[in-house]
């Protein structure tokens, strides 16, 4: 769990201590249950104020303090009250602001995908200076294995690629040397921890060595390595900046969306002019949105690529005896070429074609001194009887749903999800044409695009899957108790546990929280501790904490039932002696279910192999509820007491 630069010895007395704080803190825990459970049935209203609080602090974290509270501003301003500026609204608002949601965290590829642009006038010359440029600095960056850039589109009608797009696929290297199979490799190193090379200046294998870490020690992790690339890559003249990508995850976005970027808006018109005017006062404004990285906010340039267009004068040819055909003709000879026979080498056949030097069709000027035969035998120069020269076109014409379309890609800032991002510049835009500073040309609309849409598809499906299997949960305790009030009890657990992974949550995106080192390795690195937004992934960590929240509820209810049928208590008193005695004698076997739920979770807790990305944050909810959810042990005998304390005296009056 320390890593693989912690020696064997240490990791295993590092476990040894986990494992004896958390056994000790439970075998704590029971020597002082009784006597706290004593104290909360004498004081039943004060001790329920905590798991009150504890769920009144989950649901704050999750939707925010001022959805929560929402409705105390708005009393107080009709008794002339502003209490949204006070010290401790603001403070509470910003504290509590809500959780964040993206549909699933970013896996770890191992490798990066650069996608800048050139501008559309760039020729193929330049652009495949600019793929040498881009391949050059990144492979300078030590973290690089390895780079692969391409420009254009392959030989596919499948991409419509211009030749202004580049992808550069970027495989870096793994933090340490690994054998085939993925496992660090151990190497040979001297008294002073310097690692030994062979004449060749190999490292030396050696299984009683150390780790050989590959990366610089200012890299800590893969973003920083993307962060050394655009660096070293920002300042190419001519060239846009680029999104954070992952070549499988940019597969995945460009099927859906058509965009090579996470998010994006695409703006429907009539026309290509009145769709690139409208992207660029977009791009402008979208800058401005503060969740939204300013750097990577690009309008594609729909317009601009120079085309060379030969124009004949009908009236010049006609005074030649020429006609449109006949030029047409000879232009298609002398610049694009005519097949005049073929070759055949083995399987493969190739066309000899015939035309004009190179340097006789790579300049306007000289194409206008391009002979024409006339029908009197006359060689005229082609400037005499055309018009040569370039003119601004589309460099990629794109279409969806039966309109002409254009992308305006952004990027989000770190510490912001995909969907707040978009939330808050369609909110900045609508603003900015109910205002006037933004004009919608007839006939152009907008929408954001990405793959935040499909948050919004998991979200709507899990609104029906977690009621459905909270209600599943609560029918199979009805079953099983015969009693509504009794699975409602146990049914609290899962109230506790669902806020307990929420305050797990926000503890995770607590800079203070666990900020200390423990045998050189700070705890915060160690359980991958940062701020995780609400996604499918912790989701279905709760759909798990729901099922084994409830276990110590019924494992307490069962007995407490079998203890009031033994003992038949028939006052106050005697409720709570039964109520002790049930829970005395259950809560080990309760803790002991917590107790190997909790260090099952520890090892995924600290994981960073392949898929950790996913698991963690399934984990972080599950094991946040079972530590919470140990209130439970106290929470259903109070409420088991409180119930049959209020029967007898209903019973007695």
């Amino acid at each position: 769990p320390l890593g693989v630069a912690k020696s064997l010895v240490l990791n295993f007395i590092f476990i040894v201590l986990v494992i004896g704080v958390v056994l000790g803190g439970f075998r704590i825990f029971i020597l002082y249950y009784p006597k706290v459970l004593s104290w909360c049935l004498e004081h039943k209203i004060t001790f329920l104020m905590i798991p009150v609080f504890i769920i009144l602090a989950g649901i704050n974290i999750w939707l925010g303090f001022a959805q929560v509270f929402g409705f105390l501003p708005r009393v107080a301003d009709k008794i002339g009250w502003n209490i949204r500026t006070t010290a401790i609204w603001s403070t509470m608002v910003h504290a509590f602001p809500g959780m964040e949601k993206e549909f699933m965290p970013a896996l770890d590829e191992g490798s990066f995908l650069l996608m800048p642009t050139s501008m559309p006038h760039s020729g193929v010359e330049a652009n495949l200076s600019y793929l040498q440029q881009l391949d050059i600095r990144v492979q300078s960056i030590p973290e690089v294995e390895m780079v692969v850039g391409k420009a254009g589109r392959v030989e596919s009608a499948l991409d419509p690629a211009p030749v202004s797009m580049f992808e550069n696929i970027i495989q870096y290297k793994s933090e340490y040397i690994n054998d085939e199979n993925g496992y660090p490799i151990r190497f040979s190193v001297d008294n002073d921890g310097h690692f030994l090379r062979d004449d060749s200046g190999s490292l030396i294998p050696d299984e009683k060595g150390q780790y050989f870490r590959q990366w610089r020690d200012h890299i800590k992790t893969p973003d920083d390595i993307w962060n050394e690339i655009v660096s070293v890559t920002s300042d190419i003249a001519g060239v846009t900046s680029a999104p954070k990508l992952q070549p499988i995850e940019t597969r995945l976005v460009m099927l859906q969306t058509g965009m090579r970027a996470p998010m994006g808006i695409k703006v429907f018109g009539p026309d290509l002019e009145s769709i690139e005017k409208f992207s660029l006062n977009i791009e402008q404004l979208l800058k401005e949105v503060p969740s939204v990285k300013p750097e990577a906010v690009y309008a594609d340039r729909s317009l601009g690529k120079p085309y060379l267009e030969i124009e004949i004068d009908r009236v010049a040819i006609g005074r030649y005896g020429l006609n449109i055909a006949d030029v047409q003709m000879y232009l298609e000879v002398a610049m694009g070429g005519m097949a005049l026979t073929t070759t055949v080498e083995g399987r493969e056949r190739y066309n000899i074609r015939a035309r004009y030097a190179r340097e006789w069709r790579d300049d306007p000027e000289v194409m206008k001194r391009i002979l024409i035969p006339a029908p009197t035998g006359q060689q005229i120069p082609l400037g005499e009887i055309a018009n040569v020269e370039y003119r601004p076109g589309p460099g990629m014409i794109r279409g969806e749903n039966t309109f002409l379309v254009g992308y305006v890609l952004l990027d989000k800032k770190d510490g912001f999800s995909e969907v707040t991002v978009v939330d808050d510049a369609d909110q900045y835009l609508k603003q900015k044409i109910a205002s006037g500073e933004l004009i919608v040309p007839s006939g152009v609309s907008y929408q954001f695009s990405g793959s935040y849409e499909n948050q919004i598809r998991a979200e709507k499906r899990l609104s029906v899957v977690v009621p459905l299997v909270l209600i599943v949960i609560f029918l199979i305790l009805y079953f099983q108790f015969r009693s509504a009030t009794t699975t409602l009890m146990i049914f609290s657990a899962i109230g506790l546990a669902f806020a307990g992974g929420f305050v797990m949550l926000w503890l995770y995106s607590e800079g203070w929280f666990m900020d200390f080192q423990l045998f050189g390795t700070n705890f915060r690195e160690l359980f991958q501790m940062k701020t995780y937004n609400l996604s499918v992934a912790v989701w279905v960590g709760f759909i798990a904490l729901f099922g084994i929240a409830t276990d110590d509820g019924v494992v307490m209810a069962t007995y407490l039932m079998q203890s009031f049928r033994k003992h038949k208590p028939d006052n106050v008193r005697e409720i709570r002696k039964a109520v002790l005695e049930a829970g005395v004698k259950r809560v080990r076997p309760c803790l002991m279910t917590s107790a190997t739920t909790l260090l099952a979770l520890l090892p995924v807790l600290t994981s960073t192999g392949r898929g950790s990305d996913i698991m963690i944050p399934m984990a972080i909810p599950a094991f946040g509820g079972m530590t919470i959810a140990l209130i439970t042990l106290f929470v259903v005998p109070v409420l088991y007491a409180a119930r049959e304390e209020y029967l007898i005296k209903r019973n007695s009056k």
